[in-house]
């Protein structure tokens, strides 16, 4: 029988939620890392032992965390058994997990500032790692999506990182500005079929495509629109919440931007809308069903300034068409009286069949369903607010 886990990373804590391929009774860990900020935690496909964690401190700063007996045992990489992971003073030792942007002449280029709020340009500061995605075919090799925004790659396990510096080497880099939430690369997607093809979105700068490994990219927003910036087709500042593929078809994605759902069928060249009879267009999800590659999910959210479920109903919506002609599911989740939010990072779906679907709530819920989004049931509830959720089925 298959055995399904959840990651589950919150504001004050990690924890790992356990079942069985029913997935009916849940066993829910001790918090790993307590007091720290999760943003995101993911196995490798390749090594179900493997699991990488980003644990941040405003005060402490960035630590990479592994485990390779899953979720036994912790270590941070590039430390030998018996070394010291904290100063004197107690403060943590970060050296091994050091992130430094590539000021190198040969790579680098003259990457120096980035556009702010106000229109004036800022140095690129690091601040933390917002996304871990471990490689398809290898255990080691990890790429990092950071705030601000870059993109950085280990191949020896999480002990060093490399800058792939031609993405801030893009001519459109200077024009990059940070969204309400900073301005992070969020969303890392590696073509199953491409190994040199990787897709990745930036807050607020929009989506971006590599089809040599990340030596060079290519803006991939084309059809996408957006207010409150001085020409709203124009080809960067974009605030694209989150994007999602299904395996089997990585010339199809969808996208959840801050306002509308949107749809290309042509690997980014061209957007279209999809949101139809959605109650709001604006969120943060959005996930395809592990089966059904036109089967997609998002969790609409009233507004820019109100995050939270439109008329206090927390509802999925489901598409079984790609998009447009929407439906709510309900049964299970709460519909009175519920003003959670659901950050970008906090939906994931299962590949048992029937297809298992979660996300986490800023309430501290983690909601699951085990036949495709027909019925829910709060797995956990009271964690801290949750920022990510991923699954692994082991078999």
């Amino acid at each position: 029988m298959s055995k399904v886990q959840v990651f589950v990373g919150t504001k004050k804590g990690a924890f790992i939620l356990t079942s069985d391929s029913k997935r009916a009774k849940w066993d829910v860990s001790d918090p790993f890392f307590a007091g720290w900020e999760i943003y995101h935690m993911k196995g490798s496909p390749v090594d179900p032992n493997r699991i990488y964690v980003s644990q941040t401190s405003g005060w402490f700063g960035q630590i990479i965390q592994r485990s390779d007996d899953g979720g036994k045992t912790w270590f941070q990489p590039g430390f030998k058994p018996g070394d010291s992971t904290t100063t004197p003073d107690g403060m943590p030792v970060t050296e091994s997990n050091k992130f430094a942007y590539d000021t190198s002449d040969a790579e680098g280029k003259p990457l120096s500032t980035h556009q702010y709020f106000d229109g004036t340009q800022r140095p690129w500061e690091f601040k933390r790692v917002w996304h871990l995605e471990p490689s398809l075919t290898d255990p080691d090799t990890v790429y990092a999506g950071v705030e601000d925004a870059a993109l950085f790659k280990t191949t020896d396990g999480g002990k060093s990182w490399k800058e792939l510096s031609g993405l801030r080497g893009h001519s459109t880099g200077p024009k990059w500005s940070p969204g309400a939430g900073g301005m992070g690369l969020h969303t890392i997607i590696l073509d199953p079929n491409n190994k040199d093809r990787i897709y990745i979105a930036i807050s607020a700068a929009g989506v971006f495509r590599t089809d040599n490994g990340g030596k060079t990219w290519n803006p991939i927003n084309k059809g996408l629109s957006s207010q409150y910036i001085p020409d709203p087709n124009a080809e960067v500042g974009h605030c694209v919440h989150r994007i999602a593929m299904h395996p089997t078809r990585p010339d199809v994605l969808y996208m959840q931007k801050h306002w509308d759902v949107m749809r290309t069928n042509n690997s980014g060249d061209l957007w279209t809308e999809v949101s139809d009879n959605l109650p709001s267009d604006f969120g943060f999800v959005i996930d395809v069903h592990a089966h059904e590659p036109e089967t997609i999910y998002v969790i609409p959210i009233k507004s820019d300034s109100e995050h939270f479920p439109p008329d206090g109903k927390l509802r999925v919506y489901r598409s079984r068409t790609g998009g447009n002609n929407w439906e709510a599911l309900t049964k299970g989740l709460p519909q009175k009286d519920c003003y959670v939010n659901i950050l970008r990072e906090a939906m994931s779906v299962d590949t048992l069949d029937p297809c298992g679907i979660y996300f986490g709530t800023t309430g501290g819920q983690v909601y699951a369903s085990a036949d495709g989004g027909d019925s829910w049931n709060a797995i956990v509830q009271n964690l801290p607010p949750v920022y990510s959720v991923e699954v692994q089925v082991l078999k």
